[in-house]
C-alpha cells in the first residue's frame, strides 16, 4: 500500500484573492463549502484505509489547505518546501506542524524554489519531478540525494498569451503554467513490487516534447494516458492512490473506467470550490 498515512490541514483560512496560477478566475469563496469538500476528501481517504493527521491550516495564507506544498517527506524526513512570497508565512508554519508529528526538518538550498510534493512525486525509489515554474531542478535534485530516491526530471508546457508568449504570473512573478506543479500532470498509482512495475498515469499532451518523449520510451513503470481535457479540466491526474484504491476527479470518467478495467476501487468525492485555487484531491494531502 502507498500513502498511507497523510498529513492534511483545513479550508477554514482558504481563499481565492490572489491569483497565483491560471486557475484563479472566481475571486469568491463560500468557506463551508471549501470545508465540506475538504471533510469528503478525508472520509474517502480513510474509506480506503489511508490514516489521516489532522493539523490546523495557517491563518496568514489563503492556500494553506494545499499541504502537499509544505515538504517532500520519506524515511522520517521531510525537505521544507519554499513558495511564492504569498505563501511563505506557510514555510515557518509547516515546519512546526512536521515537527510536532516526529518529522526532521531540512531545508532546501537558500534561494531556491521548491513546491514539495506537489512537484516530485515518489514511485518506490524514482522521483518523478517537474521543473521551471514552482520548483528548481537543484533544489529537487537536492530533495532527491538527500532522501535517496533516483530524480527523474520533466518540464510541463508553459501558459501561452494571445501572441503565444508564456505568461508571468503577476502576483508571484514567476513564469506560469496550467501544471504549474507536476502533480496536476502526473499522478502515482502503483509503486513498483519485486515481481510488478509500478503504474503512473499522465497527460502526454501537458509535456514539452522531450518529456513526452522520456516518458513514452521509460519501460521501467506502465502508464496510463490521460486526455488534455480531463487533465486540465478535471483535475484529473490529482489524485491519492493506495496501489489498490484511487481517489480522484468525479469528472474525469475515461480515466475512471480506465483504472477500474485494471481492478482498481475508484472513489469519486465532489470537489469544485477548492478547485478555485488550482488545487485539488492531492494537493489536499502530504503524504508521510
Amino acid at each position: 500500500m502507498i500513502n498511507r498515512t497523510v498529513l492534511m490541514s483545513d479550508a477554514l483560512n482558504f481563499s481565492a484573492e490572489q491569483a497565483i496560477n491560471p486557475y484563479y478566475t472566481d475571486s469568491h469563496t463560500v468557506t463551508a463549502v471549501a470545508q465540506a469538500e475538504h471533510d469528503s476528501i478525508r472520509e474517502a481517504f480513510e474509506s480506503a484505509g489511508i490514516e489521516v493527521i489532522l493539523v490546523p491550516s495557517p491563518t496568514t495564507s489563503q492556500d494553506g489547505v494545499y499541504s502537499a506544498n509544505w515538504a517532500l517527506v520519506r524515511d522520517n524526513k521531510a525537505i521544507l518546501a519554499r513558495l511564492p512570497d504569498v505563501r511563505k508565512s506557510e514555510e515557518e508554519w509547516a515546519r512546526q506542524q512536521l515537527t510536532n508529528v516526529g518529522l526532521e526538518v531540512i531545508d532546501a538550498p537558500e534561494g531556491l524554489k521548491f513546491s514539495g510534493q506537489g512537484d516530485a512525486l515518489a514511485c518506490g525509489d524514482y522521483l518523478f519531478c517537474g521543473n521551471g515554474y514552482r520548483s528548481d531542478e537543484a533544489a529537487q535534485m537536492f530533495a532527491a540525494e538527500t532522501l535517496g530516491y533516483t530524480r527523474i526530471q520533466l518540464q510541463t508546457i508553459p501558459q501561452l498569451d494571445g501572441n503565444g508568449v508564456p505568461v508571468i504570473n503577476a502576483i508571484s512573478g514567476w513564469a506560469d503554467s496550467f501544471f504549474y506543479d507536476i502533480d496536476l500532470a502526473l499522478s502515482i498509482i502503483k509503486a513498483p513490487t519485486e515481481s510488478e512495475k509500478g503504474l503512473i498515469a499522465y497527460c502526454p499532451e501537458a509535456f514539452t516534447e522531450e518529456s513526452q518523449n522520456f516518458l513514452s520510451s521509460f519501460t521501467n513503470v506502465d502508464k496510463i494516458t490521460i486526455s488534455l481535457h480531463e487533465a486540465q479540466h478535471a483535475f484529473a491526474c490529482n489524485l491519492v492512490s493506495t496501489g489498490e484504491s484511487v481517489i480522484m476527479s468525479a469528472h474525469a470518467p475515461l480515466f475512471a473506467e480506465e483504472l477500474r478495467k485494471r481492478g482498481l476501487n475508484v472513489i469519486t468525492p465532489e470537489v469544485s470550490e477548492l478547485a478555485k485555487g488550482g488545487g485539488y484531491i492531492r494537493c489536499t494531502s502530504l503524504s508521510l
